[in-house]
């Protein structure tokens, strides 16, 4: 669409994108930077003029000389244009990449919204409470089957360590002391006569004594009968 047709309400042109606006500017800077190499060798050309005609033919000297600043001044509108065009270009690529950047975060957000479009924080707490609770009762049983309540717990480990410490000691004296075990004693033999044969002693008297008594005697008679 022409100028005037934007100036008095025509139909709107669609607006483009940042990538095409970025192209489009670079072609741009190409043009004027060509435009201003072409300047800089009309300005270096006419200033050669200058110098051959200065002594020779002033009026052609001054007539270079004035396209010359001409040429200058059309330089410089081209330097600011560019410089124009360039920061327009940097910020319409600043705002591509921040585009780009919110793009790709807002995709980002979407999927991990559709990830958690099913999941509850509740529940996810509640799960959580489970497995541990879980754990806990895992722990339990390990312990309990590792724990030997069947296997001689009647036992008092007291007195194992005990019967141990003795044991130890025992061997301590027979190795390092050398204390003999003692060694059992048998009784010793009777030195009276036993009971059959002091009774058979006193069955038989003596024979000084049968012949001595006297069988009318009362106490013979009595300790006869007690010797039988």
């Amino acid at each position: 669409m022409s100028f005037f047709g934007k100036m008095f309400g025509g139909k709107k042109e669609v607006a483009p994108t940042t990538g095409e606006a970025i192209q489009k500017l670079r072609e741009t800077e190409n043009m004027l930077i060509k435009k201003q190499e072409f300047l800089e060798s009309k300005i270096e050309e006419e200033l050669n003029t200058a110098r051959k005609n200065a002594s020779k033919n002033k009026r052609v000297a001054l007539q270079a000389l004035k396209k010359k600043k001409r040429l200058e001044k059309q330089l410089q509108q081209i330097d600011g244009t560019l410089s124009t065009i360039e920061m327009q270009r940097e910020a319409l690529e600043s705002a591509n990449t921040n585009t780009a950047v919110l793009t790709t975060m807002k995709n980002a957000a979407d999927a991990l919204k559709h990830a958690h479009q099913h999941m509850d924080v509740d529940k996810v707490h509640d799960m959580m409470d489970d497995i541990a609770e879980q754990q806990d009762v895992a722990k339990e049983i390990s312990d309990a089957i590792s724990n030997p309540v069947a296997f001689g717990a009647d036992l008092d480990d007291e007195d194992l360590e005990r019967e141990l410490d003795e044991l130890e000691q025992e061997n301590f004296d027979k190795e390092i002391i050398g204390i003999p075990e003692p060694t059992p004693t048998l009784p010793e033999a009777p030195s009276e006569d036993l009971p059959e044969k002091a009774k058979e002693k006193k069955k038989a008297p003596p024979a000084t004594t049968a012949a001595m008594a006297d069988d009318d005697d009362p106490d013979v008679k009595q300790l006869l009968q007690w010797a039988n």
